[in-house]
């Protein structure tokens, strides 16, 4: 996907010296100099490279933990498992591929107004990133409710693991399987609908509306550059 792929060797070299910085001083303006500094990279390639400073690095930073998620998807046996398990392992992994007191500074970054818009952006592509990950091949509206429902679930599991002093972490995975059977209900009550000839009359204009929706262009594509198409068939599994 164009949100993971090819990262910028600059870049990625800036982010590596400014995380121990990130910790102390957060993702402000601080961190970019000291980063700079510590890379050796040179202040004009820095800011080719990063032209908001930290915002880029911070950004930089989620999908980097997308990309070693993605990875770690690709190695791993997940043949199995249930299909709302492969979802709950992916969320679990990513989870597991960054440092929380890092996400905390970016969380309050992220928070702002002003970049409020590019930390739902990037929640939206981590999704997206587990979904074209487990082979989802929907090409109508399902490929955006899908994305819209897992960012829900990644984005609570999240907030509730920064504040988890569990051993292991146990309650955020509980959080987290709690929040997908949830999900998992209403996709049973939405089969239920379809399987009721009464009730999918009903909904027939509004469904024949919806069926019109399509996922963007080169979505389940791999000859478009920075997308990928994955190898397990999700596409009946709207879960």
């Amino acid at each position: 996907m164009p949100t993971t792929a090819y990262p910028d060797p600059t870049r990625e070299k800036l982010l590596d010296a400014a995380l121990i910085h990130v910790v102390f001083d957060g993702w402000g303006p601080e961190t970019f100099t000291s980063a700079v500094a510590d890379s050796g990279v040179s202040e004009g390639l820095a800011k080719v490279a990063a032209p908001r400073g930290s915002v880029d690095l911070a950004a930089a930073y989620h999908k980097r933990g997308d990309r070693e998620m993605v990875a770690a998807l690709e190695a791993a046996d997940l043949s199995e498992m249930r299909f709302r398990d492969r979802i709950a392992h992916a969320v679990w992994i990513r989870l597991q591929s960054v440092d929380r007191e890092v996400v905390r500074r970016g969380m309050s970054l992220f928070s702002l107004p002003i970049y409020a818009a590019e930390g739902t952006k990037l929640v939206w592509e981590t999704a997206d990133a587990i979904w074209t990950a487990l082979g989802d091949s929907s090409n109508d509206v399902n490929w955006y409710t899908k994305r819209a429902t897992l960012s829900g679930v990644f984005a609570s599991t999240v907030l509730f693991w920064l504040g988890d002093d569990s051993e292991g972490f146990v309650d955020t995975k509980a959080f987290l399987d709690r929040r997908i059977d949830d999900v998992m209900q209403i996709e049973k009550a939405k089969a239920t609908v379809r399987g009721n000839k009464a009730l999918a009359a009903m909904f027939a204009l509004p469904n024949a509306v919806l069926s019109m929706v399509k996922a963007p262009a080169g979505v389940g594509r791999d000859d478009v550059p920075g997308t990928q198409n994955g190898t397990q068939n999700a596409g009946g599994a709207s879960q």
